[in-house]
């Protein structure tokens, strides 16, 4: 049984450190907001993310996010404002792709990341009151 869940978690440790192109800083500018998306590059099976959104004349949104391995698999887990931790597990995909579900939250449903040549773009999708909703951030590489 032990022997299991060690191998278990090599092939999540395996599958988080394939996700090491998400990692670095980010940047999206947009005239009434910026957000800044930070994420360290995968160590041990964990990952850890931060997103800043600042908009003249409102409070700053904060968002963290980790991906780690747990039971259901690969799961990213996103805290945002005083919301509970909310956990969306990776689906299979493509290399350069990444896309987490939790069918049983509200919206969204999926968390998605994906190589846009230089670029990453993310984005969250799903239903609402019936209707499909999707909102995407695409992202440069925050220069040093």
């Amino acid at each position: 049984m032990i022997l299991g869940l060690l191998a278990v978690a090599a092939v999540g440790a395996a599958d988080v450190a394939r996700l090491d192109w998400i990692a670095g800083t980010w940047v999206q500018e947009k005239p009434d907001a910026l957000v800044r998306e930070m994420w360290l590059p995968p160590r041990d099976g964990a990952m850890a993310g931060v997103t800043l959104t600042t908009r003249p004349g409102k409070p700053p949104i904060a968002e963290y996010a980790k991906i780690t391995v747990e039971p259901a698999g690969v799961t990213f887990t996103a805290t945002v404002g005083a919301q509970a931790p909310t956990p969306f597990v990776l689906l299979p995909g493509a290399a350069g792709e990444a896309v987490f579900e939790n069918k049983a939250h509200d919206f969204p449903q999926r968390v998605f990341y994906r190589r846009c040549g230089a670029d990453l773009c993310a984005g969250i999708e799903g239903v609402v009151n019936g209707k499909s909703e999707r909102e995407e951030w695409r992202y440069t590489r925050l220069k040093p």
